[in-house]
């Protein structure tokens, strides 16, 4: 849940996403005789655990096997069969995830039906874990969280780009602040390419300069600051890992690295070196007095940084 750094979802504010289990998750325990045709009003992820499936969607044919996962968007239909002997099983979860409880996010998107999860020997244990203890009817705050895990893995594998957005009165705020959002993820997703912010404004459905400034507003830096800013948060886990101040410099693109500790300050409140000591003093259990529950909390995102 921490994956922030280049993730699909980096930039987008947690109460803004709204995730919600329509039902129960199904568990797959499919023999060959097996067989469905059907319509979903809601969205549906599918993670095979055992066996072999097949699927026709949209005159697209789709093979699961142990370790895939596919979505079938709402309102779409497909048939499905099993292909082998052994007993085809899985998961699968009929949900919706909203933007402000309203604008679905997946209709946002552009993702592959189907992928094979990445890292499936944590991820296997984990959905065999989801399926054995999902309830029979009502869902739960426990059930919730681990879709959510699951879901977050199969879109950071599953995704191809934002869809682009069409133009809509400025008036309508969710449209709006959907659209900052998505520039703030794709920012966040790369934000050492120099051309990153003028590739990403270049697909915005508003006046730049008026989107300019609805992203300070809401983000609380301008999109080359949040940017700068992305850098830093990279720089900070390359000096967390043990590299040099001039290396982290480097990787992040500053050759000067007086400069670069003059910005990595200026947005995360404290030296490289600093930064560097303070993190060592937490791995070695030593913490300041007034931090002995080990949090530090850097002034990040500091209210005030001039465009």
């Amino acid at each position: 849940m921490d994956k922030i750094e280049g993730s699909v979802l980096g930039g987008m504010a947690m109460n803004a996403l709204s995730l919600t289990l329509t039902r129960s998750a199904i568990k797959m325990q499919h023999s060959q005789s097996w067989n469905i045709d059907k319509v979903n009003s809601v969205h549906d992820l599918l993670i095979c655990l055992t066996g072999k499936g097949e699927y026709e969607i949209g005159g697209e044919i789709i093979q699961m096997v142990p370790g895939q996962a596919m979505l079938i968007e709402a309102n779409c239909r497909f048939r499905g069969r099993t292909l082998s002997t052994e007993l085809y099983t899985g998961v699968a979860q009929h949900f919706k995830l909203d933007v402000f409880g309203r604008m679905d996010l997946i209709g946002q998107m552009q993702l592959k039906r189907s992928v094979m999860l990445p890292r499936w020997d944590m991820l296997g244990p984990l959905v065999s874990h989801y399926r054995e203890t999902v309830p029979l009817s009502s869902t739960t705050f426990a059930q919730h969280h681990l879709f959510m895990v699951l879901l977050i893995e199969f879109i950071e594998a599953a995704f191809i780009g934002w869809k682009r957005q069409q133009a809509v009165p400025v008036n309508n705020p969710d449209a709006l602040s959907l659209s900052v959002m998505v520039a703030a993820s794709q920012i966040a997703a790369d934000p050492l390419n120099d051309e990153t912010v003028d590739r990403v404004l270049s697909s915005v459905p508003y006046n730049l300069d008026y989107f300019r400034r609805e992203f300070s507003r809401q983000v609380g830096l301008t999109p080359q600051k949040y940017q700068e800013f992305k850098r830093m948060e990279r720089a900070m886990g390359l000096l967390a890992s043990g590299r040099s101040v001039k290396q982290a410099a480097e990787f992040v693109g500053y050759h000067d690295s007086y400069y670069f500790s003059r910005m990595f300050k200026r947005y995360i409140g404290v030296s490289p070196a600093g930064y560097k000591a303070a993190e060592k003093r937490h791995r070695d259990g030593s913490f300041p007095r007034g931090e002995e529950d080990g949090l530090v909390v850097y002034p990040i995102l500091q209210p005030k940084i001039e465009a």
